[in-house]
This record gives C-alpha cells, structure tokens and sequence, in this order.
C-alpha cells in the first residue's frame, strides 16, 4: 500500500490521531492508553482474524468489517487497561469501590471513559484532514484476541483510514 501518492499524508494523521488520544483528558490524569498504527501484512493478518472470527461465530458485521480493512491504507488502534483509579466514592464501575471492583475483575468506569474520549479526539483528527475513517469494535476484539497488543490492554477498536472518491465506509452490507 505504500505506493499510494496519499499514503504518507494518511500516515502523517494516523500519528497525529495517536498523539490526540494520549493528550486527551484523562481520569485522575492516569494514562493507561496504547495506541498501534497497524499497516501492511499485519493489517491484513488482523483482517483475516476478524473474517475467521465473522465466519465462525456467525458474526455477518466481521466479516464485513473485515473487508473494509483490507481496502484500509492502515488502521489506527486504540485500547486501555482497565484499572481501577481510586477515585474515592465513585462506584461507577457497579462495584461500592476500587477494592471490590479489581477482586470482582471488572472494568473501570473510568478507564472505559477515557478510551472513549481518547477515541473521539482522534477521529476529529481524522476528519478534520478529511481522511475517511470508521470506529471498529470488530478490528480492536481481533486485535485483542490475537495477540497483536499488550495483554495488559484488555478493551480496544480500531480506526481504519482510507482516501477514495467514495467513502469505503458507508452503504456497507450486514
């Protein structure tokens, strides 16, 4: 895909999107983000893995996705560890508090949050250069789940990015 007169443009935002997610504001000012600029034969393993997974599980949107992530020029991968902050009188999580929360292993509210806001701030990025782009839950699980990312990330999407006359990303089938 490097030969693509726009790729290092497209390249130049995707570090630019990292940057905006590790800057954005965070819970108690704890960064537990990790970003990815997956590009090449990666990209595609990703791609296969969520196919694999679309076809076995019968998830239709995988395998969609799947698609639209080989046609990607690369895709942007956002993810966090789930922690808890120690936010005294919190209990977002569900849980009375952090404590509690880790013993029962779940995920913090606000680790959920900031990946949210993380995830928003880059795809601004994005559109404000006018680069076509989706947010993945699809792209992140097969990340997640095979092995591409720390296993210490434990919740992620992906963001592929493509320049063409028409969005890749839209009037998609499943």
């Amino acid at each position: 895909m490097t030969e693509f007169p726009y790729y290092s443009a497209v390249r130049n935002v995707a570090e630019l999107m990292c940057c905006s997610a590790i800057t954005a504001p965070k819970g108690r000012g704890v960064n537990l983000l990790y970003t990815k600029i997956f590009e090449g034969e990666e990209k595609n393993k990703v791609a296969e893995l969520m196919e694999e997974i679309g076809k076995s599980k019968g998830i239709k949107f995988f395998v969609r996705d799947a698609k639209n992530v080989r046609e990607a020029l690369l895709v942007v991968f956002i993810g966090t560890e789930v922690k808890p902050r120690g936010v005294p009188f919190c209990g977002f999580c569900g849980f009375e508090d952090c404590e509690k929360s880790a013993a029962a292993g779940a995920y913090c509210a606000y680790a959920v949050g900031d990946l949210g806001i993380a995830i928003g701030s880059a795809v601004k990025i994005a559109s404000s250069n006018s680069i076509d782009n989706r947010i993945m839950f699809s792209f992140g699980k097969a990340a997640i789940v095979g092995g591409f990312v720390p296993e210490k990330v434990k919740l992620g999407y992906g963001i592929p990015l493509s320049v063409t006359g028409k969005n890749i990303f839209f009037d998609r089938k499943a």
